[in-house]
């Protein structure tokens, strides 16, 4: 799912900056993406020909995400599929992307998982847990202890690479592992009995999913990308109508390599959202509830972890005016 990188800098990073301005503006639009559902989604759009018939010249590249953020950084990419606080992470990091649309938030599939007997989060209190500092379900795991009264000095952070998780939960080393799904997934099939103790479910809008755009290619390729943005709920729907829900499925999961049945337990765990739901998003206000106060949380957090040193500038990694535009 999502990774938080410090991206790599020096010789490769400044030519490929400098082959970007010939790059940038060129027909076809150079997305990256990866697997995740509300990513994933777009594949339906692809397979059934929507984006053409929207007179979008658009190329996704399938990526590990971790890939996907390098290769924007290194302006090999027009856009990239982020998680809001990633997009934070790039812009510091040299390549700054401006969100114009969010395609869902995370409802359950980043977890907190613990070993059996545990049944909450201050059933951790004194134990170790695992997890990959600094990351998105780090962040996931304060928001579990402070909602239950406690901090992350009532717990041992074992610092874990998230697709090492299930195995460290299974080797018996940790009480707790925090991870994102398919490796959460993983991790509860190989404890029986291991449970979730928090999940983002509980913080809805804590992790929003969008696609952030390389400011050069909004300027000389605005039409496309508000025509890509007003195909985005021909998606949803598809993806959501009980009638039509079996074909999507079939799609995602064939570029995931995993059965339907075994996406449709993902796609649980993301709420994706309607255009009409994302300009709720967009409107500025503090809280979870809204892309901006969710991205200042995800800003300090940050800071705070040591991602980049300053607080980044949120307004000017957001642009609502794309998914305002549709109709």
């Amino acid at each position: 799912m999502r990774f938080s990188s410090l991206f790599r800098k020096g010789l490769l990073a400044s030519v490929c900056a400098a082959v970007s301005l010939s790059s940038a503006s060129a027909a076809s639009l150079k997305i990256g993406y990866s697997d995740w559902p509300g990513w994933v989604a777009w594949q339906v759009a692809i397979d059934k020909g929507w984006l053409k018939e929207a007179q979008v010249d658009a190329d996704f590249q399938w990526f590990d995400y971790s890939a996907s953020l390098d290769a924007f950084a290194a302006h090999k990419l027009d856009a990239v599929m982020a998680t809001n606080g990633d997009a934070l992470v790039t812009g510091a990091n040299g390549h700054k992307g401006e969100m114009i649309l969010v395609t869902d938030y995370s409802d359950g599939n980043d977890m907190v998982v613990a070993q059996p007997g545990i049944k909450d989060m201050q059933g951790l209190k004194g134990k170790s847990v695992a997890v990959e500092e600094g990351l998105v379900d780090h962040l996931l795991l304060l928001k579990g202890l402070e909602k239950s009264g406690m901090s992350e000095k009532d717990v041992k952070l074992v610092n874990t690479k998230t697709n090492e998780t299930p195995q460290v939960l299974a080797s018996g080393q940790v009480a707790a592992i925090a991870a994102w799904q398919p490796n959460s997934g993983q991790a509860l099939h190989a404890v029986p009995g291991a449970r979730p103790v928090f999940t983002s479910h509980e913080v809805p809008g804590l992790i929003y999913d969008t696609i952030a755009v390389d400011p050069q290619s909004l300027h000389d390729n605005h039409d496309q990308w508000q025509r890509l943005v007003g195909v985005w709920d021909r998606v949803v729907t598809y993806i959501q109508d009980p009638k039509t829900q079996p074909d999507a499925l079939r799609i995602m999961a064939a570029r995931t390599g995993v059965t339907p049945e075994a996406y449709k337990r993902f796609l649980k765990g993301t709420h994706l959202l309607s255009l009409a739901d994302g300009k709720g998003v967009f409107v500025k206000k503090e809280g979870l509830g809204s892309l901006y106060g969710s991205t200042e949380i995800s800003d300090a957090f940050n800071v705070q972890q040591g991602v980049y040193k300053s607080p980044q500038n949120i307004d000017s990694y957001i642009d609502p005016s794309f998914t305002a535009s549709v109709k």
